[in-house]
């Protein structure tokens, strides 16, 4: 079930993205055209769109999942194996499947269907369940239990599905929100465990996995993690050497297949751009989640996928079977997806009649389930059983945009309240989804397009706006390939042919293999692939939001970067290009970030004393390498999400300018003396609204320190 959420995270001021660099190698004219390839925006019509969207499809974001998109169900559901359920996911392209609901999990036991201490539901055993996603087409996500349950129970439940009955059943997560045991105050989730630390449960995982392996070597085991920047996230537990994702992980990387993270917008605000706005924090969110696999998971961490197996807006209160949540569900699906995980589980199928509130003039249910379960709070009742609500059609909507094995790609609005996502079909049509957040006024959208140009005929169209009892195709001419009208409080998806003789179908030249990282160092990446057919050569692309440029080329499959920025992100894809230059679909990308150089003229230690979710204390110390005494010091630095900031601090002075921070001596500093003969020590306290990831680079008077 959901989790509680920390405290409030104050706002973020004066923030600026961090600058990136890149090394830029020379490329023909010729080649940089085909490479961008940008089709015009420009409509016959004279009016002035209110915002403009721009494609680009050689950005590469990943690739979808067949299990991308995905829901809960509950044992406490009686509605949960209705056959209206599998009709309305299958309608929707519903991938997974999550089993047997949230926190009932660590107290639920498969072979007898029970939940001492809960309820549940006649019809609702795990055959019964089976029938359903069988149904559906879906494939299960199932919860072993981990709060009263044993490593033999577990193995006995991969034995029965998958041996005895022969399921299939691939994805097992073990427990459930354990970090809820009560370890850090708060305690929501069972666990029998005498010992309720992060590093137990790495213990138990460890015993899971080996139990459930025995059995069937083939399933996939999944931790459960906090999401960074979200409580207990920070929180070091009494007697523990770090928070819970820094513990567990470094244990059990060696031995699971997938983490799985939960997130919720938080609050109880009305409208769909308050929830869009704290949606923002998401993708820094998972990166962290990928960053803390590549710290303890090494090479083996792109082996590690993530599964976002429960979101939702908040826990309760208002905007939940409203409007406006029907649109956060198509946003956040999207982010999420978009953003490195490989399946997204709302919360929940039904859940419950709750408070019921007006929103935009509409009756919310206090409901945080996709369908309706029919049920009353006081005077006023719900709908019929497995009627729709609004998050249905938001989960829906973005089946429109493609399926299993296409490529997501980058989407760029000018306007904050309309969201744009894209998808790069395998046959090599373009599909786009626009999310109008505004609840009063239509928004006019110019599109444009990088890597992809549009043929000449009307996209097919739909709709999911004020007034549509369901997905709604629009008629020819109500939309064209450069310019559309996106109702208010509405959803937009166009799919666009391609002109004949372009896009990725006219090449020759498969998908090449997405990018290994091979080796880093502070100013280089090396990089390898799998070799596409047909390819000629392959152009290395970097990308910058929706934006990207090339930055190396080659006809083998490997490629050395030379004269990056130390501590800088980088995020790559290739492109494959046959023998007259037409272009391939993109790779799916790799992100990485050079390092600091070992042999540096000083030397900079960052150390997290303490955090508590949304603020931090730190420490910094600075030591002189160099062949001289160094008098008036200043150490700079660029916090790597765009929500960290500098509340106070101590022995030196501060200043903090959108994401760079610069620190000076104190007035009557002695000097730093050289050959590390003496340091100098600073502190301070910070806030982050979201995750907190250490900064990647120190200068010391505009030089590049080494760490330690």
């Amino acid at each position: 079930m959901p989790a509680p959420h920390g405290p409030g995270r104050p706002a973020a001021t004066g923030l600026r993205p961090l600058a990136r660099g890149a090394a830029v190698l020379a490329v023909t004219s010729a080649l940089l055209t085909s490479l961008v390839g940008v089709a015009p925006a420009a409509s016959p019509a004279t009016d002035v769109a209110d915002v403009n969207v721009q494609v680009n499809a050689q950005a590469a974001l990943g690739r979808l999942s067949d299990t991308a998109r995905g829901v809960n169900t509950a044992v406490w559901d009686s509605h949960m194996n209705d056959p209206e359920v599998a009709d309305l996911m299958k309608a929707a392209d519903v991938g997974a499947m999550r089993y047997p609901g949230g926190s009932y999990a660590d107290i639920f036991h498969w072979e007898t269907n029970t939940a001492p201490g809960g309820y549940v539901a006649p019809g609702t055993g795990f055959d019964s369940f089976m029938g359903t996603v069988a149904a559906t087409g879906a494939q299960p996500i199932l919860i072993a239990n981990y709060g009263s349950g044993t490593p033999e129970e577990a193995a006995g439940w991969v034995r029965y599905a998958n041996i005895t009955k022969k399921y299939g059943a691939k994805y097992w997560e073990i427990g459930n929100e354990i970090y809820g045991n009560g370890h850090y105050g708060s305690g929501w989730e069972h666990d029998d465990h005498q010992d309720k630390s992060p590093g137990e449960y790495a213990r138990q995982v460890r015993a899971y996995a080996a139990a459930m392996k025995a059995v069937d070597p083939t399933v996939k085991i999944g931790a459960v993690l906090t999401s960074p920047g979200e409580w207990p996230d920070g929180v070091t537990g009494e007697g523990d050497a770090g928070d819970w994702n820094n513990t567990v992980l470094p244990e059990v990387a060696d031995v699971i297949d997938f983490v799985s993270v939960h997130w919720y917008a938080g609050g109880s605000d009305t409208t769909a751009a308050d929830a869009s706005a704290k949606l923002a924090r998401l993708p820094g969110e998972l990166r962290e989640v990928r960053n803390q696999l590549d710290r303890y998971a090494g090479a083996d961490s792109p082996d590690i996928g993530i599964a976002l197996t429960e979101i939702n807006t908040n826990t309760g209160g208002a905007r939940l079977t409203a409007r406006a949540n029907g649109l956060f569900a198509a946003d956040a699906f999207m982010t999420a997806l978009e953003n490195g995980v490989f399946n997204v589980d709302w919360w929940n199928t039904h859940n419950g009649v709750g408070e019921i509130t007006t929103v935009d003039g509409e009756t919310d249910y206090g409901d945080m389930g996709m369908l309706s379960s029919g049920a009353c709070n006081g005077d006023v009742c719900e709908p019929a059983p497995n009627t729709p609500f609004h998050p249905y059609y938001g989960m829906k909507m973005t089946s429109e945009l493609g399926t299993a094995g296409d490529t997501m790609v980058a989407a760029a609005s000018s306007a904050q309240d309309v969201s744009a996502h894209a998808v790069l079909r395998r046959d090599g049509r373009l599909s786009v989804l626009l999310v109008n957040k505004n609840p009063d006024a239509a928004r006019t959208v110019d599109l444009g397009y990088a890597g992809f140009t549009p043929a000449s005929t009307a996209p097919e169209a739909s709709r999911y706006a004020p007034g549509d009892s369901d997905i709604t195709a629009l008629a020819a001419g109500e939309a064209s390939t450069s310019r559309v009208t996106v109702p208010a409080y509405g959803l937009l998806s166009l799919t666009l042919e391609p002109r004949a003789g372009t896009g990725p179908g006219a090449s020759a030249a498969g998908t090449p293999g997405t990018p290994k990282l091979e080796g880093v160092s502070d100013t280089t990446a090396s990089l390898s692939w799998t070799s596409a057919t047909g390819a000629a050569r392959y152009l290395v692309q970097e990308r910058d939001g929706a934006h990207t440029h090339l930055i190396g080329e080659t006809t083998g499959t490997s490629v050395t970067l030379r004269n990056l920025p130390p501590g800088s992100t980088h995020t790559v894809n290739l492109l494959a290009a046959d023998a007259s230059g037409r272009l391939s679909a993109p790779s799916s990308p790799l992100t990485f970030t050079t390092g600091v150089p070992s042999n540096a003229a000083c030397a900079v230690t960052y150390h997290r004393d303490t955090s508590w979710g949304n603020g931090f204390v730190s420490t910094v110390t600075v030591r002189n390498l160099s062949d001289v005494p160094i008098t008036g010091w200043t150490v700079d630095w660029d916090w790597p999400t765009g929500t960290q900031t500098v509340a106070s601090g101590w022995n030196a002075t501060f200043y903090q300018t959108g994401s760079h921070v610069r620190v000076t001596a104190p007035d009557g500093a002695g000097p730093l003396a050289p050959g590390g003969g003496s340091t100098a020590s600073f502190g301070f306290v910070g806030a982050n609204d979201g995750p907190n990831p250490d900064p990647t680079a120190f200068r010391l008077n505009g030089a590049v320190c080494s760490s330690g």
